[in-house]
């Protein structure tokens, strides 16, 4: 059982629609109160369903605060399950409401930011429950789409443990959902060759240019080994997704050809999943 939530409009319908395309059985805003009684109707039902989403979220009103009760009951009768927990920064969600022209739930008629700050605030407790965390502030819908099949499609009862690489530029941030962040601004850096400068990491002539250097070399092959070391630690301790930040100046040229890299080292043996977040700004200065 798949139980998914998360703020308003962080992509739980999409959520959702890909989750019936890899077969889930799939309902939308079940009150909690209810999970217990679905679960024993499911076990009884005559037909077999192996694999169930429910979205629970503030839309319940009251009836979301019984959720805790209800996994507890769940853990009681041995019934496994998974929290996926959907959010996005505050200035993505805004802006997607005022695409969509939908009122927030907790918003009534005050403002937006406020609902938004407030449902936060009431799901930090499902938050550090949850198991897998996504942040779909940068992940267009194809994009999100992509990374539930890698978690969740079938040939097993757990979630697929999972790498995502972002490359960033420090100029625009960290990314917040990151547990480990490379710093790759020590390499010779292609926006100083003119003939370069235009174009990005993923492009060959600046990828050969950037993977040419012997301190490069040298820094993947260390790199490598710790990485290869970690995942497998990171897995035994139940973590099913691992974010991995490659951040140098602008977010074009370095750490989009060390992310491709990484996808290439990692792709044999684990989902990855690669974003270049900051790739289409202004580059590295």
């Amino acid at each position: 059982m798949l139980i998914i939530t998360g703020m308003s409009g962080a992509g739980k319908t999409l959520a959702v629609q890909s989750l019936e395309d890899l077969g889930f059985f799939c309902v939308d805003n079940l009150p909690p109160a209810l999970i217990r009684k679905f679960s024993e109707l499911l076990l009884h039902s005559a037909n077999a369903v192996r694999r169930v989403a429910l979205v629970c979220d503030l839309r319940g009103g009251a009836f979301f605060d019984q959720l805790f009760d209800s996994l507890t009951e769940l853990e009681e009768h041995e019934i496994e399950y998974q929290i996926l927990y959907l959010e996005a920064d505050d200035e993505t969600l805004v802006r997607r409401y005022k695409a969509s022209r939908r009122k927030h739930p907790l918003s009534a008629n005050g403002r937006l930011v406020d609902g938004i700050s407030r449902e936060r605030e009431l799901l930090k407790e499902v938050r550090e429950r949850a198991h897998v965390i996504l942040n779909t502030s940068r992940l267009r819908p194809l994009e999100l789409k992509e990374l539930l099949t890698e978690k969740f499609r079938a040939g097993g009862d757990d979630p697929v443990f999972s790498v995502n690489v972002i490359s960033f530029g420090f100029k625009y941030g960290l990314p917040i959902d990151a547990d480990l962040v490379f710093d790759v601004r020590f390499l010779p850096n292609p926006y100083y060759v003119e003939a370069l400068r235009p174009r990005t990491g993923q492009d060959p002539e600046v990828y050969d240019y950037i993977m040419g250097f012997q301190q490069t070399e040298e820094f993947v092959r260390r790199w490598f080994e710790m990485i290869d070391f970690l995942l497998p630690q990171y897995e035994n301790e139940g973590k099913s997704q691992i974010i991995v930040g490659i951040g140098c100046t602008g977010g074009r040229h370095r750490s989009v050809a060390l992310a491709e890299r990484l996808r290439e080292h990692l792709q044999a043996h684990h989902a990855v999943s690669v974003t270049h977040r900051d790739v289409g700004k202004d580059g590295e200065r």
